[in-house]
């Protein structure tokens, strides 16, 4: 009985916490993208996008669990009409990330690649994709969720048409 007073004290204490305001306390910091080469798949060159960044947080209280949804979409063609009130996304791909630790106040480098992805037959080469008139420019949107808390969207990132170094 000594040890579970202890420990459903804890459990309760966390349990009356204050939830935090992630959208006030993170910050997607360091963030660059592109297309990472994906190589051959199904006899065809493959490239998805990819985003690589750090969150930071501006409070030394701990934030677990912080999960993470980069969430992939696919921006309007050029000259593409897009209804008014709509962003003219298209939802394409999506990666979770359950747990993200911290190193002090910061993530190491957290990298997030899509499955879905473009892809070319040879001898179009990977340069030749990123130019080809079906290709969309993508976003990603980054969602950080702490324990039961709903989903905030922390930052956006425009993937640069770009084919990142190995």
């Amino acid at each position: 009985m000594r040890i579970l007073a202890p420990v459903l004290l804890a459990v309760l204490v966390t349990g009356c916490s204050r939830p935090i305001d992630l959208k006030q306390v993170l910050q997607v910091t360091d963030i660059v993208g592109g297309y990472h080469d994906a190589g051959i798949v199904d006899g065809r060159n493959k490239l998805v996008p990819s985003v690589t960044f750090r969150i930071r947080k501006s409070i030394d209280g701990d934030i677990r669990p912080l999960s993470l949804n980069v969430v992939f979409k696919k921006l309007p063609r050029p000259g593409v009409a897009v209804p008014p009130g709509s962003r003219g996304e298209e939802d394409w791909d999506e990666v979770f990330v359950q747990n993200v630790p911290f190193n002090g106040n910061q993530t190491a480098p957290l990298t997030v690649q899509t499955k879905a992805g473009y892809t070319g037959d040879p001898p179009q080469s990977r340069a030749d994709i990123l130019k080809h008139t079906q290709f969309q420019d993508v976003r990603a949107h980054i969602f950080a969720k702490h324990s039961a808390s709903q989903w905030v969207e922390i930052g956006t990132y425009d993937i640069a048409r770009q084919v990142l170094a190995p």
